[in-house]
């Protein structure tokens, strides 16, 4: 495959449909968008793989949804690895991109080269918040972390929340193409099963871990069938084929579920988008009295907002911003 071919892949969702099975997907390559992303920060290695693992998911989830403005995918933790969080920002119109953003607040001093990067998280909780925009009521589901990885809790959000089967299949890392330097690389699929009428759940829940559902608690057994096939096809999926350059989306489809009769859609490309601006940063700060504002304000007379996501700092004279500033315009 050419390296033009290659690079046509690069930060791209395909979605697609698997008639015989009654199932949905998305495959997901990040590269370009993962290496800005992570770029902006200088995360210890451990770190920098949740990131991948958060960013993949959104981007993954986002485009499932009828999306008016922003998803978001939230973590915390109480260990090392406090804080992850990613945002994902529909396409505005046809044929434009998605964008999207991350980042991670973490304990350097508590890193333990000996823990998984998902040990590092510690206990806490799995958030998916849709803010569809002005005027509308933001959507908030919530999981315990469980499962030993961010994909299981994204899978048992949706079985618990969505009551919909889903299955993510993701791997990233640094690698090196020919003539390259270093970067890093991320692939996935996820698999969801079509909504529709499911069994009548137990009071008593479910039979995954802690009792949350899963999807044998969700589905007929003629589904389960179906959806026990797609899974077992999903799992003969090697990382060079979800990362590789040797591999299209669509010729992966068929290498894994040709008797499925897959369907593909229009692909959606993904960049690296953060919304910051002076004017947003004016606007959370004006909640604050003249008296709350000085307590943010440096020796120099001035108040420095950095963004979290991107790293662009703003400064502002605090005679401009705050409750005062604005009562006198």
């Amino acid at each position: 495959m050419s390296f033009t071919t290659q690079l046509a892949w690069d930060d791209t969702v395909l979605p697609f449909q698997l008639d015989r099975a009654d199932i949905r997907g998305r495959i997901c390559r990040l590269d370009g968008l993962l290496n800005q992303v992570l770029a902006q920060h200088d995360y210890p290695e451990k770190i920098e793989a949740l990131v991948a693992e958060m960013a993949m998911l959104t981007a993954l989830i986002g485009q499932t949804i009828d999306l008016r403005w922003k998803l978001s995918l939230q973590v915390r933790g109480d260990g090392p690895a406090r804080i992850l969080a990613t945002d994902y920002y529909g396409a505005e119109k046809g044929g434009e991109p998605a964008r999207l953003r991350a980042w991670a607040s973490f304990d350097k001093d508590r890193l333990d080269e000996n823990d998984t990067p998902f040990d590092l998280i510690g206990k806490g909780y799995f958030a998916i918040l849709i803010d569809q925009g002005d005027g509308m009521k933001p959507y908030q589901g919530i999981t315990p972390l469980a499962g030993g990885s961010l994909t299981k809790c994204a899978e048992t959000y949706f079985a618990q929340s969505e009551q919909l089967p889903t299955r993510f299949e993701l791997t990233s890392g640094r690698s090196t193409l020919p003539g390259d330097a270093e970067a890093w690389r991320a692939g996935g699929v996820m698999l969801q099963h079509m909504p529709k009428a499911s069994p009548s759940v137990s009071d008593e829940g479910g039979s995954g871990e802690g009792g949350v559902l899963s999807a044998s608690d969700l589905l007929d057994d003629d589904a389960e069938e179906n959806w026990n096939r797609a899974n077992i096809l999903l799992s003969t999926v090697e990382e060079l084929e979800l990362i590789g350059p040797t591999v299209d989306p669509a010729e992966l489809l068929v290498r894994l579920f040709h008797e499925e009769a897959p369907r593909v859609y229009d692909p959606q490309s993904v960049k690296f988008g953060c919304p910051c601006s002076e004017e947003k940063v004016r606007s959370s700060l004006s909640i604050y009295s003249a008296r709350e504002l000085t307590h943010m304000t440096t020796e120099n007379n001035e108040i420095i907002a950095d963004c979290q996501f991107c790293g662009a700092q703003y400064v502002l004279d605090p005679q401009t911003v705050g409750k005062d500033a604005k009562a006198t315009e």
